[in-house]
């Protein structure tokens, strides 16, 4: 198998059921670092959209890719990670500080800031915006473009964690990114081990048993609905793709997320 650069989309972000599972948030971190870590030993290039908070994780996975690329060649230029910024994410930063970000990570990533109908602003044209504030309308408008265009610069979708309360949007970030492979026919791996939103569209795809009696309830939800696992179309088998909806061992979901990626690059079919 090669990924090498195949851009594949990580959605990832907190889960309020890690302690319902026995887990923390290191579990969550440690997670994404071990994919991050395989696939970036794959060739693949990485592609997330979070914002650019100290200490999140997007700021773990820059960390990741500039170590990773201490350890490679330097003509392996196409190995990295492509960070695609919103229109209201970006529109709320200085010029001069999304120039420093972007200098900090000149080598390792890429920034890819976006206009407010999802198409790619030139960065020097951000930099003469001034600082803005989104209004609500335009938090929902940016997002869901920008999530629309990354999914059609993309191979392949992963999904873990989620916040499904106190977000911005028209659902749940993760939510929307797995919709739109689902609607797309994009390659989804849902990895539900760890709870939150990935865990809730696992259980509405009748993949893991609830967490609790009653369904939690978030925008969005209900259009996962009559949906089976053949419309993942991620090259695993329905009891492969269920495996990986529970385990919370990220060794045992990293080899069936290869396979996955494995198969789909072959153009094969799981029976």
């Amino acid at each position: 198998m090669s990924l090498r650069s195949a851009p594949l989309a990580i959605s990832i972000s907190n889960s309020a059921d890690l302690a319902v599972l026995g887990l923390s948030e290191g579990h969550l971190r440690d997670a994404m670092v071990e994919i991050a870590r395989y696939l970036l030993a794959q060739g693949a290039r990485l592609v997330y959209a979070g914002d650019l908070r100290a200490h999140g994780f997007t700021q773990l996975l820059f960390e990741l890719v500039a170590r990773h690329r201490d350890n490679t060649p330097a003509n392996d230029a196409e190995t990295g990670v492509v960070n695609y910024l919103a229109w209201p994410v970006h529109a709320g930063y200085k010029p001069e500080d999304l120039q420093k970000f972007r200098s900090d990570l000149e080598g390792s990533a890429e920034l890819v800031c976006m206009e407010l109908d999802g198409t790619a602003l030139s960065f020097d044209a951000r930099l003469q915006m001034p600082q803005q504030t989104p209004t609500e309308a335009q938090w929902v408008d940016g997002l869901t473009a920008m999530r629309a265009a990354v999914c059609t610069q993309t191979m392949a979708r992963i999904v873990l964690g989620g916040a499904v309360e106190n977000y911005k949007g028209r659902m749940p970030g993760i939510a929307e990114e797995a919709l739109l492979s689902l609607e797309t026919g994009q390659p989804l791996y849902v990895l539900g081990g760890f709870g939150g939103c990935a865990r809730d569209i696992a259980e509405t795809l009748g993949l893991v048993a609830p967490l609790c009696a009653t369904a939690r309830a978030w925008d969005g939800r209900k259009d996962f609905e009559g949906r089976s696992t053949k419309d993942l179309n991620n090259g695993l088998t329905d009891e492969e793709n269920a495996t990986m909806a529970r385990t919370c061992h990220i060794d045992q979901a990293v080899t069936l997320l290869l396979r996955g990626l494995m198969n789909v690059s072959r153009g094969a079919r799981a029976s």
